[in-house]
C-alpha cells in the first residue's frame, strides 16, 4: 500500500490527536490544539469530552472554532455552564484530565509565554495574553503542548512566564502547591518530546517521518536531549489525513481561508 503524502503540519496535528484517549476530559486551546482534539474525536476517540474556556462541555463542532466564543461550540455542546463554574467546579475541582495548549515561547521545562516578547514594560511584541491558560496549566491532570519548531519559539529562557510548567526542574510545581503532573508531552512538526520524570525537561522520544536529529537540534533554542531509544512516529493513515483535511476544508468554507489556522 502506498503511504499518502502529508505535510509536517499535518503530521504534527495527527501525532497530537493520537495522544488523546476515549475517556479523556480535555480542556482545548484554539488553533492547533483544537484541530488535534477534534481529529481524535472524529477517529479513534469518539467519546472524548472536549471543554472550551467559554463554558461549553462535550462540544462536537463540525468546523474548527475561530475563538472560544464561536457559536459552533455552544450549539454542539452537551451543556454550557458559566465561566466561573467552568473554572471553579470543573477545572480547579480536578475533573479535567488533559489541558491542550499552544505557545509563543516555550522552554525545556514546559514553561509557556503568551504575554510579551522582550521586556514586559517595553516589549517588541505584545501577545494576546494567557486567558485561562495559567489555570489550565496548573489544574489539569496533564498538559500537552503543540507548536512548530523554531529557535524563536523554543528558547533557552522565555521572556515572561504566562503558564507555569516545571519551573527550573522537577519539584518546583510541588513547592508551589501544585499536585498535578504539568507538561508531560510536546508535539512539534518534527518530533514527539516527553517530559523526563526526574528532571522535568523535555526529551525527544520519537522522530516524525523525514525528520532528522540534526533538524531537531537546528530548530531548537535549547540543547536538545534524545531518549536512549528514539522511535519513528508512524506516518498518518489515510483515515487520519482524510478526517483532518475534510475538517480543514469545512472550516475554510465556513470561515474563509483563514479559518482554523494553526498559528
Amino acid at each position: 500500500m502506498t503511504t499518502p503524502s502529508f505535510s509536517r503540519d499535518e503530521m504534527m496535528t495527527i501525532a497530537a490527536a493520537r495522544a488523546l484517549g476515549n475517556d479523556d476530559v480535555c480542556f482545548v486551546g484554539i488553533g492547533a490544539p483544537s484541530a488535534a482534539c477534534n481529529v481524535a474525536r472524529l477517529t479513534h476517540a469518539p467519546n472524548i469530552t472536549l471543554i472550551y474556556e467559554s463554558g461549553t462541555i462535550g462540544t462536537a463542532p463540525s468546523v474548527l472554532p475561530l475563538s472560544i466564543g464561536d457559536g459552533e461550540l455552544c450549539e454542539t455542546a452537551v451543556t454550557t455552564v458559566s465561566v466561573p463554574e467552568m473554572f471553579r467546579y470543573w477545572l480547579q475541582g480536578g475533573r479535567v484530565t488533559i489541558g491542550f495548549l499552544g505557545a509563543a515561547q516555550l522552554d525545556r521545562f514546559g514553561n509557556i509565554n503568551t504575554t510579551v516578547i522582550g521586556d514586559y514594560d517595553t516589549p517588541t511584541v505584545r501577545l494576546p495574553g494567557g486567558g485561562g491558560a495559567p489555570e489550565i496549566a496548573s489544574s489539569c491532570g496533564r498538559i500537552f503542548i503543540t507548536m512548530k519548531q523554531s529557535r524563536r519559539g523554543m528558547v533557552e529562557t522565555i521572556d515572561f512566564v504566562t503558564s507555569f510548567g516545571h519551573g527550573t526542574g522537577q519539584g518546583d510545581r510541588r513547592a508551589l502547591g501544585l499536585d498535578t503532573r504539568g507538561p508531560t508531552l510536546l508535539i512539534t512538526d518534527l518530533a514527539i518530546w516527553k517530559s523526563d520524570p526526574e528532571t522535568g525537561e523535555f526529551v525527544v522520544s520519537s522522530l516524525h517521518p523525514g525528520a532528522t536529529r540534526q533538524a531537531v537540534v537546528e530548530t531548537c533554542g535549547w540543547t536538545a536531549r534524545f531518549a536512549d531509544a528514539v522511535e519513528d512516529t508512524p506516518a498518518p493513515s489515510e483515515l487520519e489525513l482524510t478526517t483532518l483535511r475534510d475538517l480543514k476544508a469545512r472550516t475554510a468554507k465556513a470561515h474563509g481561508a483563514s479559518g482554523g489556522s494553526d498559528s
